[in-house]
């Protein structure tokens, strides 16, 4: 008796190989030939000694579907192709994520590549070269890499590029903006020496990406109490009115290459009145506030 069994779960060719070597060992069982591109396998063997349906409990018992039990086994097929589909490449996630974790853990070592707006569009562009090498490279060893074989696997294609791009947007959305604000309080044990003004910018980069870089440069400046980042390129600023101004942090080098716009400001009483004193007395040229 020759049968044709549909099998469903296959993804490579070790999984052509346990099926292969399980059925032809078992009695009454006269040859197979499991074919991976169409989902199939082809068996010849002897109905007086041996049953189709055990013959299908004997694949299903591997983790495979054939129809028996495919209730029981759809969540662990599913389970295994975003397994599949995530394995590939997860050095380039690797890669990704450790560039992530060194724009706060070593700001010194990557400033140099944060200061180039390309940076991070080349990792993105690596992270797809990543998914794109580890599928051609599954298809060629599983002699699927034609047309037919990728239509075959789909879903799996489908599935490492899409986890590659969620990888991609949860640090774009997520990742970036939580290390921006990440120890953002910088100062709280120094004593105030002037007021707590505040100033919003709007800042030219072009990715959250950026957004670590620019908060770490920002706390550099002795007199900056607090830095906030909000997507897309919003950054509001606490700083001691007495130990810094908003001109000396425009004047941060990070800003010759992302220019800095002032959104708004607000400034204490305290400064407030001491501006338009200054203003005033420099008006009416009196030395006593002007110096000259």
């Amino acid at each position: 008796m020759e049968k044709t069994i549909k099998i469903e779960g296959m993804h490579c060719k070790s999984c052509v190989r346990a099926i292969q070597e399980k059925i032809s060992s078992l009695n009454g069982v006269e040859s197979i030939k499991v074919d991976l591109i169409e989902n199939t396998a082809v068996v010849s063997y002897n109905q007086n000694i041996i049953t189709l349906e055990e013959i299908q409990k004997e694949i299903e018992d591997l983790g495979y579907s054939t129809g028996l039990n495919s209730s029981k086994k759809k969540q662990n097929n599913i389970l295994r192709s975003i397994v599949y589909g995530l394995v590939p490449h997860i050095g380039c996630i690797g890669f990704i994520v450790g560039s992530v974790l060194g724009v706060s853990v070593l700001m010194q070592f990557f400033r140099p590549l944060l200061m180039s707006r390309y940076f991070f569009y080349g990792l993105v562009a690596l992270s797809l070269g990543f998914a794109t090498v580890s599928v051609v490279l599954y298809l060629r060893n599983n002699e699927l890499l034609s047309v037919k074989g990728l239509q075959r696997k789909w879903k799996y294609v489908s599935i490492t590029y899409g986890s590659t791009l969620g990888v991609n947007l949860a640090l774009f959305l997520i990742v970036f903006p939580m290390l921006a604000n990440v120890s953002a309080s910088v100062g709280s044990d120094q004593i105030t020496l002037g007021s707590i003004d505040s100033i919003i910018l709007k800042v030219n980069i072009p990715c959250s990406g950026h957004a670590p870089l620019v908060s770490e440069e920002l706390k550099t400046i002795n007199g900056v109490q607090e830095v906030k980042y909000s997507t897309p390129n919003i950054f509001a600023v606490k700083y001691d009115s007495g130990r810094t101004t908003k001109t000396e942090i425009l004047k941060l080098a990070v800003f010759k290459e992302y220019p800095a716009t002032l959104v708004s400001e607000n400034l204490t009483n305290a400064t407030a009145n001491n501006s338009t004193q200054s203003q005033s007395c420099c008006s009416s040229k009196k030395s006593t506030c002007c110096g000259s």
